[in-house]
């Protein structure tokens, strides 16, 4: 990775040296360790295809606090391969968030209510999802389940269930079937 491109200043020097296979930028500036531990994580993740914390990049979500509009910056965009190919990858916006006040459950709620359904509704800007890691020693077990568990197996899930209703539609019982099934399974008189 190279940040040749990326032009910004900073006077932080907390600074993870990012994976060149993972990150399109050779550094990333933290605002805490647990976003170290977040880089970690994502590059130790065989489904990350890329990942870039959002620091002078401009990618900003507008939302409302009370009466007042904010601009929300995410932490970091992760692209993963959810198994719907390497043309079809999943844009995850994280946040890594140790205290939430108010105008944190304001951001997760706009970004669950209205930004990822928005941009997956448009649909020209790829697939998105949002996740919040508020425990440190949790972040790698929450992400592995939430890419291992959830999003990688939707779309096997929805095949198997397609499957059932085809071979259930082929199969269909008779009415003795099911009063023999449930006569065995003790339901039946």
């Amino acid at each position: 990775g190279s940040t040749m491109q990326v032009r910004f200043n900073t006077s932080k020097t907390s600074r993870w040296e990012t994976s060149s296979q993972h990150c399109p930028i050779n550094w990333v500036v933290l605002d805490s360790d647990w976003e170290a531990e977040f880089c970690r994580v994502a590059e130790s993740h065989p489904r990350v295809r890329a990942y870039v914390k959002n620091h002078g990049l401009g990618f900003e979500v507008p939302y409302r606090y009370g009466s007042e509009t904010r601009k929300y910056l995410p932490d970091f965009i992760v692209r993963v391969d959810d198994g719907h190919g390497p043309d079809d990858l999943l844009n995850l916006v994280v946040e890594i968030k140790g205290y939430r006040g108010q105008d944190a459950l304001e951001k997760k709620l706009t970004m669950d209510t209205y930004w990822v359904p928005g941009v997956n509704h448009l649909g020209t800007y790829g697939r998105w999802a949002f996740a919040e890691f508020t425990e440190v020693y949790q972040i790698e077990a929450e992400f592995n389940k939430l890419i291992d568990g959830c999003w990688l197996h939707e779309s096997a899930a929805v095949a198997d269930l397609q499957a059932a209703m085809t071979w259930s539609a082929a199969h269909a019982a008779s009415d003795t079937d099911v009063e023999d099934t449930l006569r065995r399974l003790g339901h039946g008189e």
